[in-house]
């Protein structure tokens, strides 16, 4: 564990996949203590903290980010060192289907969290004013969609193309716009796809890992020729502290994982892991089904991760192969985990643990 000395990091959406990753993170390889402020949406699950749950330096808040007098709250009682900004809505077909929770999370959310913190950054004396970080964490998403050539710079143009998108991109000019308007110390991380453990299966790989177990059909959108480029959680969630306590104010980072993948190859490379781990039902790859393209669906994403490894020494540690099969295998062992989220379960054990 790290021996520096123990700071308090306020992270919102902790209970979502990303969160959670940073969460156990912070408990497991440092000093510091955590305050998770999550609304509990169907994608925030606390069951995916339980072995720190009862950490004495883990607190919850189940806070609403729109919700002014809670998140000022929590700022005035756990006084934090540092906030990393992790809450959003984040599937792109349900911000097609239904934009305003988007909106209203995504835009309204981070610029309510925003005057919190400039009220209680405004308190601080010089010495903690100084090293605190408003840490904006958001997506490539926002820079639309790539040609089959050339990669998202930190420098690049902002196109995005869904309403998910949109939502993320304005979040980021708010954070920005708050940094130059009124001095608030913010960094800002753009990320690629990330995939792991503990992620909700509306997504795809936990998707297809969870359908083809079960003998379902493998939905891939339009030919399966869209490109992204693939993260491992934890990678990611070791490049967000790092950005964090080293990272410079006002500045952004992009995280990537180098791992460019069309859909068809990313589902296909699931299903050779389960013919191998889960023979029944081999080849899965049979399960795969074509199905119409959704609307707006961006060709390619691939980030220039070249910044953060050149300025903080940042790479990842897992190739695509290593942590798509440490993915698999853990859907494989956590059938208990799977089938709390699956069934709805997940969130009656959070009401009986929590009264949440």
């Amino acid at each position: 564990m790290n021996t520096r000395l123990a700071k308090t990091i306020l992270v919102t959406g902790g209970a979502g996949f990303i969160g959670s990753a940073v969460v156990r993170q912070f408990i497991h390889d440092t000093p510091d203590r955590v305050v998770n402020l999550d609304k509990l949406t169907y994608a925030g699950n606390l069951q995916s903290l339980a072995a720190i749950s009862d950490n004495p330096r883990y607190r919850f808040e189940q806070v609403d980010i729109c919700d002014a007098a809670e998140v000022a709250r929590v700022f005035r009682e756990h006084q934090p060192d540092s906030i990393m900004h992790l809450a959003a809505e984040s599937h792109v077909d349900r911000s097609i289907s239904g934009p305003a929770d988007f909106i209203q999370t995504n835009i309204a959310g981070t610029y309510t969290l925003l005057e919190a913190a400039r009220a209680y950054w405004n308190t601080l004396p010089d010495g903690k004013k100084s090293s605190f970080r408003f840490h904006h964490i958001s997506t490539d998403e926002v820079y639309g969609s790539l040609g089959d050539e050339g990669f998202f710079t930190e420098a690049t143009a902002y196109e995005p193309n869904s309403p998910y998108s949109a939502s993320k991109a304005a979040s980021d000019h708010l954070v920005r716009a708050w940094h130059h308007t009124y001095g608030l110390p913010v960094v800002t991380t753009n990320c690629s796809n990330n995939y792991g453990p503990y992620h909700f299966p509306e997504k795809l790989i936990p998707l297809v890992i969870l359908n083809a177990v079960n003998g379902k059909p493998l939905p891939i959108y339009g030919k399966g020729d869209n490109i992204r480029d693939w993260l491992y959680v934890d990678d990611h969630a070791r490049a967000l502290r790092l950005v964090l306590e080293q990272g410079t104010p006002g500045e952004t980072y992009n995280i990537g994982g180098w791992n460019e993948k069309t859909n068809l190859e990313v589902v296909q490379a699931i299903c050779a892991i389960l013919d191998e781990l889960h023979p029944p039902g081999a080849p899965h790859a049979k399960l795969i089904t074509y199905v119409a393209d959704r609307p707006g669906h961006d060709r390619r994403y691939a980030i220039d991760a070249t910044k953060i490894a050149r300025e903080l020494g940042w790479k990842p540690q897992e190739t695509f192969a290593s942590g798509l099969r440490k993915t698999v295998e853990w859907y494989l062992a956590n059938t208990d985990w799977v089938q709390g989220v699956t069934s709805g379960e997940y969130q009656h054990w959070m009401q009986k643990q929590y009264g949440v």
